[in-house]
């Protein structure tokens, strides 16, 4: 089914990207990423059409191999037919490239192939790690049929929280190496784990880092009792996988978990809770983007200036000119 027909821009480049043209789509994303007028258009057309995807986030410490594991997990998925779109994010300038640019040329195996859209999408300096458009992208490509899109962050700061909030699921990617960081990671990245996998578990020192993972989650888990803490939520026991993104090995297993555990989320209360946090996220952020847009518009933008001066003079708190400055909105 198409999108509707209108004389609009957005309109027209939604309608060819449902139908299948990758110059729409590729317009359409940019479109996004820029903020462009006819993003919204599109955005509004499309949106209906989005929810069926299986959106999943791969996060995980700089250095173990998140995107060659994202292009093997892609190679299991289109060997059983199912169209694939990945959202690399990067941190670099989008001019110079960098490490996913790069890993994004390993990829061009799949230049030809109509079921698989790869985007490059630089973070531009957003807090978190990931682009501010990202869930409005991923949902343009679950309307135009992807009905499986990865999403790879950057793999610092907090990255790891922020896709855990737009994804239905979550796999944090571990290299051996890393095991005596363990610790330290996880207040971050283990906590929004849905699944945990080892990567490069060719290598030595695999199974070890694999069983200190097991470990700090039960132990995790076993402090976090409803006895002991009440109030915090249910630990979500991800499991700890093993596999390789170079060899393959484990790959196949790697994607069923990740299947299993949205299939099993849809099948208790539906993907609510992590819909709803997406939901959540997306109108919040258009929501700071049209607060800015209206705060430093030609017709505020004096009195803005102003407070912002006092509060570089010390003449007034941060906190009193946030107060003013919504004040001005009303």
């Amino acid at each position: 089914m198409g999108a509707p027909a209108s004389s609009g821009t957005g309109a027209r480049l939604a309608q060819e990207a449902r139908g299948g043209s990758r110059r729409a789509l590729s317009r359409l994303l940019t479109a996004i990423e820029s903020r462009m007028p006819a993003a919204e258009e599109a955005l509004r057309l499309l949106y209906p059409a989005a929810g069926g995807a299986h959106v999943v986030g791969v996060t995980g410490p700089p250095g173990g191999g998140k995107s060659t594991l994202v292009a093997a997990l892609m190679a299991v998925a289109r060997e059983a037919g199912r169209p694939v779109a990945v959202l690399a994010i990067d941190p670099s300038s989008p001019i110079t490239g960098g490490a996913i640019l790069g890993d994004r040329i390993r990829m061009q195996q799949y230049a030809g192939d109509r079921d698989v859209f790869i985007r490059s999408m630089a973070s531009r300096g957003h807090l978190g790690g990931l682009a501010g458009t990202t869930a409005e992208s991923a949902a343009v490509l679950d309307a135009c049929g992807f009905g499986l899109v990865f999403i790879e962050t950057v793999g610092t700061g907090q990255s790891e929280v922020e896709v855990a909030s737009i994804a239905d699921t979550t796999v944090v990617v571990q290299a051996p190496e890393m095991g005596d960081e363990i610790q330290a990671m996880k207040a971050g990245l283990l906590e929004v784990a849905d699944v945990v996998v080892v990567n490069k578990a060719d290598r030595p020192g695999a199974e070890r880092a694999a069983m200190q993972l097991r470990a700090t989650l039960t132990l995790g888990d076993e402090l976090a009792t409803p006895d002991t803490d009440p109030g915090r939520p249910k630990p979500k026991r991800p499991r700890v996988l093993l596999a390789s993104g170079l060899t393959a090995e484990g790959v196949p297993e790697l994607l069923a978990e990740l299947d299993r555990v949205h299939d099993s989320r849809a099948a208790d209360d539906g993907p609510h809770a992590a819909r709803l946090a997406r939901a959540r996220a997306q109108v919040e952020g258009i929501l700071a983007d049209r607060t800015r847009e209206a705060l430093w518009s030609s017709k505020r933008r004096t009195e803005a200036d102003a407070l912002m001066e006092q509060v570089a003079a010390h003449d007034l708190d941060p906190y009193a000119a946030a107060d003013r400055l919504l004040e001005l909105l009303r």
